[in-house]
């Protein structure tokens, strides 16, 4: 059976698609926002996560490492990542959970066992599965199969996407979702690039498909302030979004800093840790921007 590479499964969602959801975190996104709250998802590899307020110093990690990538300082435990081979034999051996590893392979059937379990509250709420990331998409053989297997348990599936991946497997895989939950982050695709990396204009295009085959889809808005939150942007999207057709509804999801944390364990420079949550008097405006398109606007998903 296809394996893929997931760093979570969080049980109980409420924001990430209709009713209570299993929510499935797929590895490996080939957008580098800024301010991503899911760091460990950006990479397909697995990584390495330290906490240094968990460590008690016995040196066991030290110890155990067959590549010796380690050492021990007033500040903790120094790792040299170019020489660690992501073994997780330190993890193993940590025994204060000082060390763990984003990013495990697992099997459509492993992750099937954990979803349906909570069948019940799936329909009692009218809930399911959402696949996210990261972007699913970037792992297209277990990401099919595994909707595949959901649909086969008559579990709703929602898929949680950028929109920047093929055409053609974009439309395969709307063939076996219910729902997609579609990011739209700049319509400038200057900006776009600066601020993520790649152009927006796959992402565009790919809506626009979508919706020309009749998908069910959500748009949902990162709103980060003085990045994305300008009138000219805004009224650009709701000017897009106005002329689609199949959109239920446009959900504002205002930026939080709480994955701040997770950089500094990952390694990794946060590039966002000047920005503040948005105030509630500028997702009001920005809901009012929306409005314009003639879909209805939440904040929050």
């Amino acid at each position: 059976m296809t394996e893929g590479v997931i760093f979570d499964i969080k049980k109980y969602a409420i924001h990430d698609g209709p009713g209570i959801r299993t929510t499935v975190f797929f590895k490996g996104c080939p957008l580098a926002c800024r301010w991503c709250h899911n760091p460990e998802g950006i990479s397909v590899e697995s990584q390495r996560i330290y906490r240094p307020e968990r460590c008690v110093r016995c040196g066991e990690c030290i110890q155990i490492c067959p590549q010796k990538v380690m050492t021990q300082t007033d500040d903790g435990i120094i790792t040299d990542p170019a020489k660690c081979d992501l073994c997780q034999s330190c993890a193993e051996q940590c025994p204060s959970g000082a060390v763990e590893f984003a990013g495990r392979k697992v099997t459509v059937a492993e992750v099937v066992r954990q979803v349906e379990k909570d069948t019940a509250f799936y329909d009692q709420s009218g809930g399911g599965i959402t696949l996210s990331g990261g972007e699913p998409l970037m792992q297209p053989e277990f990401l099919l199969e595994l909707l595949e297997a959901c649909n086969d348990l008559d579990i709703h599936r929602a898929v949680d996407t950028t929109g920047y991946a093929d055409a053609e497997l974009l439309l395969k895989v709307a063939q076996k979702t219910d729902l997609f939950l579609y990011d739209l982050k700049f319509m400038d695709a200057d900006k776009h690039r600066d601020f993520t990396g790649v152009s927006n204009q796959v992402i565009l295009n790919n809506l626009k498909l979508l919706c020309q085959h009749k998908a069910r889809i959500q748009v949902r808005i990162p709103i980060i302030p003085g990045i994305n939150s300008d009138a000219d942007n805004m009224h650009q999207t709701a000017e897009f979004v106005a002329a689609l057709s199949g959109i239920e509804h446009i959900a504002l999801l205002p930026f939080h800093n709480s994955a701040r944390g997770k950089y500094g364990r990952l390694g990794m420079e946060c590039l966002s840790s000047d920005i503040e949550r948005p105030d509630d008097e500028l997702l009001k405006m920005i809901a009012a921007w929306l409005a314009q398109s003639g879909l209805p606007v939440k904040i929050g998903g």
